[in-house]
């Protein structure tokens, strides 16, 4: 069992759990012809509030599934309790709910979706990928956004980043694709000594057997992403759609549109075509080294 797992009940924490329930629960619901607002009513709560129980955005009491349940004609006592149960499981917390202090309710929600995702993509153009960073990194990245910010909490944060980095290690990781443009790998955030263990980290990663990292030279020019980063996760129910994540300064995106998708997916895969191939990404990263010692 993986940490993930233990500590979350599922490897995917209660974010993909309630995913389910909510996907589940509609289905019962259209196939019965209950519209929103007849199982609102039901439960004693807005046409809304449904919509936002079928989508995974909230959490479950479980009287109120019982309820929708027996308004959906569901009787059979097995098929009951094992969504009763899922219900059950999807109220409980992730391991990262202990960071509630210092992360925003927008990021638990994404840290939910990359437990339990299987393939994981991510174009990064600022910064080096954060589940990729080394501690002193993350601090020098974490300090550029919250200057004023007491040391605790900077600390905080950097363990809270330290802890997402268990999953390229735990049992059955993700497969990860990172595709980094060369600025982010040049900018000497935290001074040389800090990127040059930043880049020997990488270089580390980058042989990993489920990790695939590529670097975007700048001889590239304009290229597909030049709209910034984004990530792309998969999960490996089938009737969970990609989801694609777009971070903003004090938000973020979440994406499943089929349009959406499509249009993110195919930039993904121009900017694997335009990047480096991952064969080389070793050789540019000792380059990368070198010229930091030539220049010191």
């Amino acid at each position: 069992m993986t940490t993930a797992q233990s500590e979350g009940g599922s490897a995917g924490g209660p974010t993909v759990l309630r995913i389910l329930l909510g996907n589940q629960l509609r289905a019962l619901r259209e196939a019965n012809g209950v519209t929103r607002e007849a199982a609102g009513y039901e439960i004693r709560a807005s046409e809304s509030k449904i919509s936002r129980i079928e989508l995974g955005r909230v959490g479950f009491k479980e009287r109120d599934v019982a309820d929708l349940l027996s308004l959906y004609g569901v009787t059979d006592e097995k098929e009951r309790a094992a969504l009763l149960a899922l219900a059950r499981e999807a109220n409980t917390p992730g391991w990262w709910h202990r960071y509630g202090d210092v992360m925003p309710s927008w990021f638990q929600s994404y840290m939910g979706l990359e437990s339990a995702a299987e393939l994981i993509r991510t174009y990064e153009v600022q910064f080096v990928p954060g589940l990729l960073q080394t501690a002193d990194y993350a601090r020098a990245v974490i300090c550029l956004g919250h200057s004023d910010a007491p040391e605790a909490e900077i600390e905080r944060r950097v363990q809270l980043r330290m802890d997402r980095k268990r999953l390229l290690t735990r049992t059955a990781p993700p497969e990860m694709w990172f595709v980094v443009d060369e600025a982010a790998l040049r900018r000497p955030i935290g001074g040389r000594d800090v990127m040059r263990a930043q880049l020997e980290y990488l270089i580390e990663v980058a042989q990993m057997s489920h990790v695939r990292l590529q670097v975007i030279p700048f001889l590239a020019g304009g290229h597909a992403g030049a709209g910034g980063a984004f990530t792309i996760l998969r999960f490996p129910e089938e009737e969970l759609p990609d989801v694609v994540y777009v971070e903003q300064l004090t938000s973020a995106l979440y994406l499943d549109k089929p349009e959406d998708r499509d249009q993110y997916a195919l930039a993904m895969e121009q900017l694997c075509i335009e990047a480096e191939a991952p064969t080389r990404t070793v050789e540019i990263l000792d380059k990368m080294l070198q010229e930091l010692d030539l220049h010191h």
